[in-house]
């Protein structure tokens, strides 16, 4: 990485606007990543020692919350550090830093839920065979592949966009180092990084959501030629709690990753907010409020911790 412009830093507005909401804003972060910590180590903590979660959706779903821990670790803690300052600069180096580690991570996560997906389509649509397919090394194969995949198809189109020129413009009109506004701030042509940036983000994104899509096309299938009503029911639980997590994250990163520069202002931080700070806080909650045996093995650990 080489900074062949005249920037250094970048100044990051966050949320100056309003300034009035300073001291709440500040409240409102610290309480959402305390919050997240706890949740996601928490649910880590319970996948880990109760026996009866050492099964393959379970441990996708630690790999899921040890993921969101190093989401938000990547942008809260700049921003509540930042809150108080009146000059909210990052070094040109640490801006390039953090925008790998977001994009990383999200493209990690995105790879992980499609993985997810093929999980449960394994789980209902081949149940008999289920246990022997999805043995303890093929879950750790898929595991790691999605981090080294998320890793690689980052890193190329990262180190596009550090070699951008930056003139005199260092502003970010943003709460965290994000592609969209460096593209727009860069006084070289940037046409063929954000088409490097897009290619990879919308081959990532899209391979996954259409793996995801066959997986529920082919679950869908399977349940309804299940006779009875209670098995469909049981059949349809299992998958209520990632469908609903993957949806939620797909939409917003299809609305900020297909066309980066097409968002702007604060509609753009609001769409960042929600897949940096509020997703990594209700992934958790979604899982284990839908999930018996997650509410039971917490349960469980908790009695015996008293006891």
């Amino acid at each position: 990485m080489e900074n062949h412009s005249n920037v250094n830093e970048f100044i990051i507005l966050g949320f100056s606007s309003i300034r009035e909401y300073q001291n709440l804003l500040f409240v409102f972060f610290l309480v959402m990543y305390i919050t997240t910590l706890i949740v996601n180590i928490s649910l880590i903590t319970v996948i880990r020692f109760a026996r009866n979660l050492h099964k393959p959706m379970y441990f996708f779903l630690g790999n899921l919350s040890f993921l969101e821990l190093g989401y938000i670790s990547v942008t809260v803690p700049k921003i509540i550090v930042d809150i108080p300052r009146k000059r909210k600069s990052i070094p040109f180096s640490g801006c390039i830093t953090q925008l790998f580690f977001v994009t990383f991570l999200g493209a990690t996560e995105t790879i992980l839920l499609a993985v997810m997906s093929f999980d449960r389509f394994l789980a209902v649509c081949f149940p008999l065979h289920y246990t022997s397919i999805m043995s303890h090394k093929l879950c750790f194969i898929l595991a790691a592949a999605s981090w080294v995949l998320g890793f690689l198809t980052t890193s190329f189109p990262i180190i596009k966009l550090s070699q951008l020129h930056f003139c005199n413009a260092n502003i970010i009109n943003h709460f965290f180092c994000e592609s969209a506004p460096l593209l727009k701030l860069s006084c070289s042509d940037p046409y063929f990084k954000e088409l490097t940036i897009i290619v990879c983000a919308s081959s990532v994104i899209l391979s996954s959501v259409i793996l995801t899509m066959m997986s529920y096309a082919y679950i869908l299938i399977t349940i309804l030629k299940i006779p009875s009503d209670t098995g469909k029911q049981k059949a349809a639980s299992t998958c209520v709690s990632h469908l609903l997590v993957v949806t939620t994250f797909y939409s917003t990163m299809f609305a900020m990753y297909i066309k980066p520069t097409a968002n702007e202002g604060s509609l753009n931080k609001v769409m960042a907010l929600f897949y940096t700070v509020f997703t990594p806080l209700i992934n958790p909650f979604i899982y284990s409020l839908r999930n018996k045996e997650v509410k039971q093995a917490l349960l469980f650990l908790v009695k015996r911790r008293r006891f």
